[in-house]
């Protein structure tokens, strides 16, 4: 008897097992992955195992996101992938939105803005999105103006600089290592967070919540984001829980948008 149930207890754990799915996300490391670790036992509990592949980019991601290799992809925002999509073919959407990284501005060199020199350096994300938000974020510091019948803002569209900043467009991921070499740096939250930058304590400028089309989401590929992983994966990160871990981890510096 007792070899039975034990056989039969070792058959319901293999068949447990064998029907937990799997779901893969591609994630940044701070704070994206990091909320992702939240959910894996409310995942769990649905029968689904999420594995959480990290990436310091933001092409590599969404490749495989469109390539079917990572089920979804959570570190970045609607403008930015759609443009991804207009500039690489891919058919990338957006399911539920999570949080809002207030893009700042940063510096090892100065402590205050006004104390930014003529003819600074100023170094900015050289993708086309967080190129232009961070255009404007120096526009909301008053440092510079530009042309605002520009969709998509570049140093080409500064009408007015009166410190004659020298605007200099870097790989986003590379911005905090530049702040030795640059006067400021106009940076990501999550490549902050990386590199041990605090938005709250530590920028020198921080962008504001309220009207901000910048909330990080959810993407999968078009056609997927019905499917019931992706709606559970939505679900769970969409919980109060999530939201209660995103405003005690991060004071502030990262805002739920649920």
């Amino acid at each position: 008897m007792k070899k039975f149930l034990l056989a039969s207890l070792l058959s319901a754990s293999v068949v447990s097992f064998a029907l937990a799915e799997k779901i893969v996300v591609a994630a940044t490391p701070i704070p994206h992955a990091e909320i992702l670790e939240q959910i894996k036992p409310d995942l769990k509990a649905q029968g689904y195992d999420l594995e959480v592949k990290v990436f310091n980019d933001y092409v590599t991601p969404n490749l495989a996101t469109d390539s079917g290799d990572v089920d979804a992809g959570f570190f970045q925002h609607v403008p930015y992938m759609e443009e991804f999509n207009a500039n690489k073919g891919t058919k990338l959407k957006a399911t539920v939105g999570v949080h809002l990284e207030p893009m700042g501005i940063y510096s090892h060199k100065i402590k205050n803005l006004k104390d930014l020199k003529n003819g600074a350096k100023v170094a900015v994300p050289n993708d086309p999105t967080n190129e232009s938000r961070a255009l404007d974020l120096l526009v909301a510091a008053g440092l510079i103006e530009v042309d605002q019948n520009a969709k998509l803002r570049t140093p080409l569209d500064v009408t007015k600089n009166p410190k004659n900043l020298e605007i200099l467009e870097l790989e986003g991921a590379a911005l905090p290592r530049t702040l030795g070499d640059v006067d400021i740096a106009v940076i990501n939250s999550n490549f902050a967070f990386n590199a041990n930058l605090n938005p709250i304590k530590d920028s020198l400028f921080l962008e504001k919540a309220e009207g901000n089309p910048y909330t990080n989401v959810i993407s999968v590929k078009e056609g997927n984001e019905n499917s019931p992983k992706i709606k559970a994966l939505d679900k769970a990160i969409q919980s109060e829980k999530v939201k209660k871990f995103i405003e005690t981890q991060y004071k502030g510096a990262i805002i739920p948008s649920f």
